[in-house]
């Protein structure tokens, strides 16, 4: 893949959702990505940047990204203190999680969450409206079902293992194992390493394939 050069954009608005996890709201001017893929953001001269997933859609007029800022994560906690009209720098877009196939009705899909991992799949939605699909949204708290309003209900379960409230009381890994997923739905996981390595395993004790099972990795 040939290496783009990075982009400048300006900072539209910063909007929290919880006391840690933000939205970052960018200027577009043109800039071009897949839902699902990753675009390295940074600030001028700080000489350091990190990924993030695309949480609008492919047609949306702006770039937003779900963040959560991290105590002693230097980009996460400069990015949460800008200004309107602040600039960035973007590099990408990359990666190949993404939908093959986003107008094909006969595919179903099922998404599989933990935390601010549901970026992808926001982006997906937004893009992608009629997209036959599940949302599994693992999170500690209530607070943290990010725009649950965006889904429709039908879609959107949020597993809550850390109070009582929500959809499911648990984890995704606990709802998955009480609620089998058929052959041939097509998983994709987004979120902790952990998460993704238990839900894999209980996918495939399921008798999904390998192939219908697509993964990546939030730190």
């Amino acid at each position: 893949m040939p290496k783009t050069q990075p982009q400048k954009a300006k900072v539209a608005q910063i909007r929290f959702l919880t006391e840690s996890t933000y939205i970052l709201k960018l200027e577009r001017n043109g800039f071009q990505f897949i839902p699902g893929q990753c675009i390295n953001v940074g600030l001028p001269g700080l000489g350091v940047n990190r990924e993030y997933s695309t949480y609008s859609g492919i047609k949306d007029p702006y770039l937003e990204f779900l963040i959560k800022r991290i105590d002693g994560g230097l980009v996460s906690t400069k990015l949460s203190l800008l200004d309107p009209g602040d600039e960035v720098t973007l590099d990408g877009a990359y990666g190949l999680f993404t939908i093959k196939k986003p107008s094909d009705k006969k595919c179903r899909y099922l998404f599989i969450a933990s935390g601010t991992g549901i970026a992808p799949f926001h982006s997906f939605l937004r893009s992608y409206p009629k997209l036959n699909c599940k949302i599994l949204h693992g999170i500690r708290f209530v607070r943290e079902q990010y725009e649950k309003d965006h889904y429709p209900k039908e879609v959107y379960t949020s597993c809550v293992s850390g109070e009582r409230g929500g959809d499911f009381r648990g984890r995704v890994t606990g709802y998955l194992k009480k609620h089998s997923v058929t052959k041939d739905t097509t998983c994709y996981v987004c979120g902790n390493s952990s998460m993704i390595n238990d839900v894999y395993d209980i996918l495939r004790n399921q008798g999904l394939s390998a192939s219908n099972i697509l993964t990546e990795t939030f730190f």
